[in-house]
């Protein structure tokens, strides 16, 4: 008895200890420094819900910009006007497809897995080909995919980029000269992801990156007219896209290869001074340097893009009769290029901030932490393509849950530097990838 009356004190202590845990208050909403009576955000598509190589309605709700607006909300600011797609289109990639879902697809081996496949044979083109502007309602939020940094002053964009002719209050009237119609007071920059996606996604291959100088000069007019009349703004460092699961789903070294198949592999290769061994081997690659017949083993150091035709590698023997394409791959010299580019602009981003007293945001930073992974109120957080919790389909635009956090990095930037106590998100109430 005595020790049942025991074993009851001791569960009453503990549940009395329990129900006195001290209530941690969070900090009362203030906007300190801020002033947020006309706020707005730009950038490219991050910036505007861009997510599963597409945009639709419900990648705009969770949109990196509207996200931070619900929270600039709680200190007084007005909610974020958003060029809205409308809510039953299927909504288009900068190429005119459909966006991604994860569904069931079947390989050229008969095989069925969770894949990502397209909503649709073709994006829903009527979606961006109307202008949705109204003069008496102007819009805060200027996320518009595709857009790069020497875009800003081309009074001819409309022309090219039908996500901001829909937008647009004239079609001769430049992106820069738009938003400083607007005369806000507080602005949210994360620009020059597109300047360096094109080259880092056609293996290097496509397009070159703009040189320091114009990349200098671009920025900086930007960021000069945004700030004239005393704006205050935040602004975005640019990750290294080669963290991204587009460049790191698919391993150097997925040739794997049996007692059939290896004694062929080595005959073919050996006199080149090429060997293959049960198992793992990297996947041979095209390199007009490498030797008379072009070709070596990809190196552990190297990249595999998302692009890679898989059922090609599976099937048709891509990378390994067949080497892979230049266009395919981020090769050693490709990356050094890349990150030294991504570097140097970095350098005078953050020069910027301290020249015209804003608030950075380490994006380099919170993409290397992804990359890392990180647990977030017991919810892990990783690059890794589908299961990490933080990427869309497309490998390479955040999903909502990631934009939630990304959401989370710039109020940390804006208070520290601001004086200010907007309450951050709880990331884990926003969706991540969905499966079937």
């Amino acid at each position: 008895m005595r020790k049942l009356q025991f074993i009851g004190l001791f569960i009453f202590t503990i549940l009395g200890l329990l129900s006195c845990e001290p209530k941690i208050k969070s900090p009362i909403p203030s906007k300190g420094e801020l002033d947020v009576s006309k706020v707005i955000f730009i950038g490219d598509g991050q910036m505007g819900g861009y997510m599963n190589d597409g945009l639709k309605n419900e990648g705009q709700k969770n949109s990196l910009a509207n996200i931070i607006a619900v929270q600039f909300e709680l200190i007084g600011s007005n909610s974020a006007n958003i060029p809205w797609i409308n809510s039953a289109s299927i909504g288009i990639s900068t190429a005119g497809l459909a966006p991604l879902h994860l569904g069931y697809k079947t390989d050229c081996q008969g095989n069925v897995s969770l894949s990502p496949i397209r909503d649709a044979s073709i994006g829903d083109v009527s979606s961006i080909s109307q202008s949705c502007y109204n003069a008496n309602n102007p819009f805060t939020v200027y996320g518009i995919p595709g857009l790069r940094l020497n875009q800003f002053t081309n009074p001819n964009l409309a022309g090219t980029n039908a996500f901001y002719n829909r937008m647009c209050a004239s079609q001769t009237t430049s992106l820069l000269d738009e938003l400083l119609a607007q005369n806000a007071t507080f602005f949210q920059l994360y620009i020059g992801l597109e300047d360096v996606l094109d080259y880092a996604k056609s293996g290097g291959t496509h397009e070159t990156l703009p040189s320091d100088l114009q990349f200098q000069q671009n920025y900086e007019q930007v960021v000069q007219n945004l700030t004239a009349n005393g704006a205050k703004g935040a602004i975005a460092t640019i990750p290294d896209v080669s963290q991204m699961p587009y460049f790191t789903t698919i391993p150097w070294n997925g040739l794997t290869l049996d007692n059939s198949n290896v004694g062929t592999l080595n005959n073919i290769y050996n006199p080149l001074g090429f060997y293959f061994q049960l198992g793992a081997n990297p996947f041979m690659m095209v390199d007009s340097s490498a030797n008379m017949f072009a070709v070596r083993p990809i190196q552990s150091s190297e990249l595999l893009l998302l692009s890679l035709p898989l059922d090609s590698v599976k099937c048709n023997q891509m990378g390994v009769l067949f080497p892979i394409r230049d266009e395919f791959v981020l090769d050693a010299e490709e990356l050094t290029f890349l990150r030294g580019k991504i570097e140097s602009y970095n350098n005078f981003i953050r020069q910027m901030a301290q020249t015209y007293n804003l608030a950075l945001v380490n994006t380099d930073q919170f993409v290397s932490n992804l990359a890392d992974g990180f647990t977030y109120n017991g919810v892990s957080m990783s690059a890794k393509f589908v299961s990490g919790g933080a990427y869309s389909l497309d490998g390479i635009y955040l999903n909502p849950r990631g934009n939630a956090h990304f959401a989370n990095a710039f109020i940390k930037a804006i208070n520290k530097k601001y004086q200010s106590t907007i309450p951050e998100v709880n990331a884990n109430k926003f969706d991540g990838v969905r499966f079937p």
